[in-house]
Formats: structure tokens, sequence, C-alpha cells
């Protein structure tokens, strides 16, 4: 571990907690509808789609015109990518996808995943590019964000019947937050070097003879809603490790930023939606927390190299190298590894099957404690919201005080919501990896055996489920069993969750909003930013503690023992 390495992630979580302040501010105004310096085009939207904006919409009425847009979306995506051939925007006559690829692909990037299963450069035409993954990474994130502000809107009120407008919240989110947002982010990608263009691929003659086939496309804007979206789908399969994706390490620590600044503005923009600004700070803290504590576990993993070299007489300095830039190097990598899972982004500009065991644990815990850290772009904040809903009734527990968060009772209802939602994302990771390495169709898809094989499989099943979409590589992705199971556990990780959050909401909504008193648990310490990471920490991660045991931790001793897989 290096000086530069720790300046390195002092500056990048610097530059994210402090932008994410004024940010945060800025979409509580988008939210409250107090933005309008596109009200023409807002107003012409609305008109075109029928929308009536301020029409109010309890949680069900919420929760159906977010279904039905996503369902919609994912048969037009569907639909493109199996015709994409006979579509404009093809310079290389790219055929249409397998029926079950692209049903994996349009269900990925409908629920915020961005699961690639597919090689960009050789199964995905431009447009399909530009009109389908593209606009599913506006859509998908402007959903959540929208979501989040509903359930913001649970606390603002007693007896609150609406949570909003979603086509309203859609529009104002994707037109005021994430659309200019991503224009710039772009335009500084171009200025960087990041390709924008609707060229075919070039073909090079190297000095070596032969040809090269050199994937160009419209990739700047792509890449940067791909971060500020927290989407991951790269336009190219080595994603942010290519250098037109990420071609500097500036751009290394604007990508890092795009991909953390949204999810941690939220809890800011929840402090003041509720007039409570502390209340913000104490999830904004908590994310904090948890991201840096991962960013220093892996990154210690990785500068300290392997064992086995060390025991040959070979330097550990710098650290383990394996699959990482030599542009960016070890705290580089390992920081935007550990914001990407700590989001539901899924980018890479590093290889985490090549970490050392405990480096890549640490990716794997931070999406199976819930993304929260700061998480996908809404669905990160609306997730801590229920942990803390549960810290509360946890503490009540304890002191005998009735469980109570920001004046509204917390009661059976919404405790049997919660657990229900989580239960079902970790019924789909445990049981998805268990059958998958005792299925013969199953480890036929493995490249390696041993833990080695096990964690490649358990970091696969929690980032389909999680809704995050990296990889760990070393398993053939692209097979029947993965492509549907992985699919429908991507379906039931953003929905099934999603619908008792906002089922959850509406519940609290509708409740009498209660002054505090003596009895009231205080829930803007720094001991409840305690106990909230605390159960995050149990409930969250620990329950999948025994399988992460018998992969990267196992493998880890094995390591000592001389032993690889």
């Amino acid at each position: 571990m290096t000086v530069s390495g720790w300046a390195y992630m002092a500056l990048v979580f610097v530059l994210v907690l402090a932008s994410a302040i004024p940010l945060g501010l800025y979409i509580a105004r988008i939210l409250k509808g107090e933005v309008r310096f596109l009200a023409p085009v807002e107003r012409g939207i609305y008109a075109i789609c029928g929308i009536k904006p301020d029409r109010p919409m309890h949680w069900q009425d919420y929760t159906v015109a977010l279904l039905l847009l996503s369902v919609i979306h994912v048969v037009l995506l569907y639909a493109m990518l199996r015709l994409q051939q006979y579509l404009p925007f093809n310079p290389q006559h790219i055929a249409g996808m397998s029926p079950r690829l692209a049903f994996n692909t349009a269900v990925s990037f409908a629920t915020n995943t961005n699961w690639q299963a597919y090689v960009p450069e050789a199964q995905i035409s431009n447009g399909a590019q530009m009109f389908g993954l593209c606009v599913h990474m506006f859509v998908s994130a402007a959903a959540g964000i929208a979501v989040a502000g509903a359930v913001m809107r649970a606390f603002t009120a007693s007896n609150l019947g609406s949570l909003g407008n979603f086509y309203a919240d859609l529009t104002r989110i994707t037109l005021y937050l994430l659309l200019p947002a991503a224009i710039v982010v772009g335009l500084v990608l171009v200025w960087a070097g990041v390709p924008q263009t609707f060229a075919p691929f070039a073909t090079v003659h190297p000095l070596i003879g032969g040809a090269q086939t050199i994937a160009v496309g419209p990739m700047a804007l792509q890449e940067a809603i791909k971060e500020l979206g927290t989407n991951g789908g790269g336009f190219v399969n080595a994603n942010s490790a290519h250098p037109f994706e990420n071609p500097t390490i500036w751009t290394n620590i604007l990508e890092t930023w795009a991909l953390l600044v949204i999810g941690f503005a939220l809890p800011i923009t929840f402090g003041s939606m509720i007039g409570k600004p502390r209340q913000g700070f104490v999830l904004y803290t908590a994310m904090a927390a948890i991201l840096i504590a991962g960013s220093i576990g892996a990154y210690a993993a990785e500068a300290h190299g392997n064992p086995l070299h060390v025991a040959a007489g070979i330097s550990a300095a710098p650290g383990n190298m394996e699959g990482k830039e030599m542009r960016f190097g070890i705290a580089a990598s390992t920081t935007f590894n550990v914001a990407a899972t700590g989001t539901s982004t899924g980018a890479v500009n590093s290889f985490t099957d090549s970490y050392m065991p405990l480096g890549g644990l640490v990716p794997i815990f931070m999406m199976q404690l819930g993304e929260i850290a700061p998480g996908g772009v809404g669905s990160g904040f609306y997730t801590i919201i229920v942990f803390a809903l549960l810290s509360v009734f946890v503490a009540g527990l304890m002191v005998g005080r009735t469980p109570e968060y920001l004046g509204k009772k917390v009661q059976a209802k919404e405790i049997k919501l919660a657990m229900l939602s989580f239960l079902i994302l970790t019924f789909f990771i445990l049981v998805g990896t268990g059958y998958t390495v005792i299925s013969k169709t199953g480890l036929s898809s493995m490249a390696n055996a041993g833990p080695h094989g096990l964690s490649e499989m358990i970091y696969a099943w929690t980032s389909a489920t999680q809704n995050n979409g990296s990889a760990m590589a070393g398993i053939t992705a692209d097979t029947p069993w993965l492509d549907y199971g992985l699919g429908t556990a991507m379906l039931f990780g953003r929905f099934a969750f999603l619908i008792p959050v906002l089922a959850i909401a509406g519940s609290l909504a509708a409740k009498p909003k209660l002054p505090a008193s003596s009895g009231t648990f205080p829930t803007d310490t720094l001991l409840f930013t305690g106990l909230l990471i605390g159960v995050i920490v149990i409930l969250g991660g620990l329950q999948f503690m025994p399988a992460d045991t018998l992969g990267p931790v196992a493998e880890h001793f094995a390591l000592f023992s001389g032993k690889t897989y």
C-alpha cells in the first residue's frame, strides 16, 4: 500500500462525498417540481403521452404504472435484439440474438442489471446499443430514483394517500437530472478520447502484419449514463478496462465519481424532503463507512500480493497486478471495483477473477449486503430505508420502546414485508448457486474447480439477483440454464423487492405522523448510525457467510498451503 494509492482513494471519496450534498439538494427540488428550465419540453411529453402530472397515485397505482412500463420495455428490447439484422445503424451486419440470450439481455437492461452474457462487439449493433440498451439505461435508472422519491414522500405528511405520479417523476428525473448530467459527462469523455461516432468498425494493419478490427461507435454517451445510472453495460466487452471507454487515470476518476455521486446524493435529498437534514446524513454516513471499509479491505488484499510468489522468493511489490491495468495500478482498480459493486453498476476496469481470494470476497460481500453503499440509483436508498425500519424495530425490542421512524409507527405489516423482500433475494442467490454447482448443465459452464469455481458462481447469482451485472468471469454465461435462470433472478431481484417496498411506503404514508416523545428512539445520532451498520452487516451479509466460507475464504487458506485452482 503506497502513499499515492491512499491519496488516490482520498481524492475520489472527497470529490464524491462533497459534491453529493449540493446534488442531493438539487434532486429534492426536482422531486418537488421546482426545477422547470425545460418546462416546454416537459409539457410536450405530457401532451404526447397523455400524462396528467398532477394526478395522484396510491402505492398500488404507482406500482402498476412502473410494472406496465417495464413489461413494455422488455418486450420492445427483446424484439429489437431478435430483429437487429433488419434494423438501421448496423454497419457490421450483426445477426439477431438467440431467443434465450435476447430474453436475458432484455430483462437485464430493463432491471438496471446490465448483465452481459454476449460480446458487444460481435453480437449487438450500434442501433441496438443506442435505441435499445442506452434508452433502458436512462429509463431503469430514472424508475429507481422515482421509487426512492415515492418512499421519501411517505414520511413527509400525515395520512398521505398519494406517493406522487410515477410518469411525472420519471419524466422530470430524466429531463432535469440524468440527461443533462450524461451530456456533460459524455462531452468530457469525448474530449478525453472516448469515441462518439456512427462510423463502422475500423480496420488497421499493424507493423507485424495482418489486419486488426477496432470496435468504434457511439460510446461516450453510453459510457456516461452507464456510470451515472449505475448500469454498467459497456459498449465493448472489456468495459472500463478498454482504453476507448476509459482512456486515462483522469477519466477513471470521473467514471468512479459518476457511478457513486447520485447514490450518495439521495440521502441528502431525503433529509431535505422531510425537513430534517440530520436524518439524511445518518444514512449518508452509514453508506460512506461501508464503502470506505470495503475499499480499504480490497486494496490491502491486493497490495500484499500473492503469498506463493513471496514463498518462491519473488518480491510482493507492487502487489497483485494480475488482471489489472498498468495505466491505473492497484488502488485505482480496487477502488473502481468496490465502487461498482457497492452500487449496482457492474462496470469493471480490472478483472475480479484474477484478484486474491479475499480481494474477490470484498465485491461479493458488498453486493450481498444489499448494495446500499450507496447502492443503485434509487434502489440503494430505498433498500437502506428498509434496513432503517428493521433497525428501529430491533432497537424497540431491545429497550422496550415502540418502534417508530420519523414519526411513523413501524408495525408487524411493515416488518413482514421487509423480511419477505430480503428472503426472496437470499433464496435466489443461495438456491441458484447451489443447484448450479450440483447440476450437470451448471457444472459444464464452469472453467474452474474447487472453491474458486464456487466463488465465480456465487458471484454470478449474487450479481444477477442484486441487479449488479458484473461478473467474476471464469464461467460460460450464455447457456440455457444461466440465460433463463439468471434472467429470472434479475426480475425477482428488482421487482420482488421493489413491490414490497412500495407497499411499505403506502402503509407508512397512510399513517398519522406522530410527534416525538420521551419514548421515541432517536434516529439522528451516531449510536443509530452504528446500529444501522450492524443490522446491515448481520441481516444483509452474514446469512451468506457459510457459502462465502466455502468459496473465497477456503481458497484463501488453500493458497497458503500451496494449492491453486
